[in-house]
Order: C-alpha cells, then sequence, then structure tokens
C-alpha cells in the first residue's frame, strides 16, 4: 500500500520533555507550525504515550534522568525513543547518546538509541557560552541561509559508530580548544538530536524539519500496519 497523501500530512500531537530545563521555549515554537495539531509538557507515562513525537530539551542531562528515575518515566522514555521519532537538544543529545564522556562521578544514565559518543560541557561553564551560523544544507537546503545556534554548555559528537549516523551540522570555526568541523548535529533514523538551543532564536526551520520527519514515520508506520493487516 502507498502512503496516501491525508497521512503524509497529517497534523502530529508534539510533546516536549517537561521535568527540567528550558522546555516551554520549545511549545511556543511548536505552536506557530501549521503541521502541529498540539504541542503538549509532558510529565507523565499518560501525556507520554499521547504524543507522535518528543523533544528532549536542554538543561541538566543528569537532573533529567534522575527526575525521570524518580517519577517512573525513564524506561517508558527509552522505550519511546526506540519507536518514535525523539529530537534531543544540548542536555537531549547527552540523553539520546549511547555513550557520553565528561559525566559526573558515578556517571549517569542515558536513554541511548543513537549510536554516537558525546563529550559533555564540551565548551565550558555557562560565562563560555557562544552563538555562531550553521549551514545545514542537509536540513535546510544547499542554497538556505546559515541557522543562527546557540550553544549554552553545550556537547559535542566525538565519534560516530554506526554508518547509519547522518551528519547534519559542524562547526565551522574553531571554538576554544574545539576544532572546525566537529560535529553538532545528526540524525539517525527516527532519532535527531544537536548540541545547541534551536528554540532560542526566532528560526522555526529545525522544528518545521523534525515535525516532517516525524509525519514521514508516522505515515511509514501506518502503511506497515495496513500491509500487515
Amino acid at each position: 500500500m502507498v502512503v496516501t497523501l491525508s497521512q503524509q500530512n497529517e497534523k502530529l500531537c508534539v510533546g516536549v520533555l517537561a521535568l527540567q530545563g528550558a522546555f516551554i521555549e520549545h511549545v511556543h515554537i511548536l505552536k506557530r507550525l501549521p503541521e502541529v495539531a498540539e504541542a503538549i509538557l509532558v510529565r507523565t507515562q499518560e501525556q507520554l504515550e499521547s504524543v507522535d513525537a518528543l523533544i528532549i530539551p536542554g538543561g541538566e542531562s543528569t537532573a533529567m534522568a534522575l527526575i525521570a528515575e524518580r517519577c517512573g518515566l525513564f524506561e517508558p522514555l527509552r522505550k519511546f525513543t526506540r519507536s518514535k521519532p525523539t529530537w534531543g537538544t544540548c542536555a537531549g543529545m547527552i540523553l539520546l547518546a549511547n555513550e557520553a564522556s565528561k559525566t559526573k562521578k558515578g556517571g549517569q544514565q542515558l536513554l541511548g538509541g543513537l549510536d554516537i559518543a558525546v563529550n559533555r560541557n564540551q565548551f565550558g561553564s555557562q560565562v563560555d557560552s557562544f552563538e555562531t551560523d550553521l549551514h545545514m544544507s542537509a536540513v535546510l537546503g544547499e542554497s538556505a541561509p546559515p541557522f543562527h545556534a546557540v550553544f549554552i554548555r553545550a556537547p559535542i559528537v566525538t565519534a560516530l559508530n554506526s554508518e547509519d549516523v547522518q551528519v547534519l551540522a559542524k562547526l565551522e570555526h574553531q571554538v576554544g580548544q574545539t576544532d572546525t568541523e566537529t560535529i553538532v548535529a545528526v540524525r539517525q533514523g527516527h532519532l535527531m538530536a544537536t548540541a545547541f538551543h534551536p528554540e532560542l532564536t526566532p528560526d522555526d526551520r529545525l522544528h518545521s524539519y523534525f515535525v516532517r520527519l516525524a509525519q514521514d514515520y508516522k505515515g511509514k508506520s501506518q502503511d506497515v500496519v495496513t500491509m500487515a493487516n
């Protein structure tokens, strides 16, 4: 069966994990997008199960993992990320990675799913935050204006551990001890991660890209279910 246009263009309910961090800014952007029927804050398993796709925001990855564990949401989140579109920004990138270094003493739990390794807080503390332009041709198109990215205590990708991981963006200038060409955005199937905070700019192109990714994924999933029946 071919996926119908109505399936491909079906509006989605998109959740933003709201345990800690910069979550409300994502909701404000999502509500502007015509492809989004509803944008909700996710704090419970019931809310998680009601959404088609999820954004894990920036914040403190260790704190998010601990809060999720305490409220019984960690394993449901892990299950969700294995089967539904999820986008991790900054701390969310760390949580979606299969490996993380520079963690706090004792380490931290990771949701995993992305075949990458990351360094936490690569650029230093809050005072070392910076902004830079990124040309993201794989996402925005070859001739599109660059995306103005905000980095706050950001991670970086230190290793790609699967050929399935697609690089979406690299630094175009050296920042401190971090070299040009360092990877700061990736996608692997239904999972996406950015080291920066796209919700802190008025540019909604990355949110739109993620929602279209989720629409496509949902349409293909419906197609598989229909064929199986």
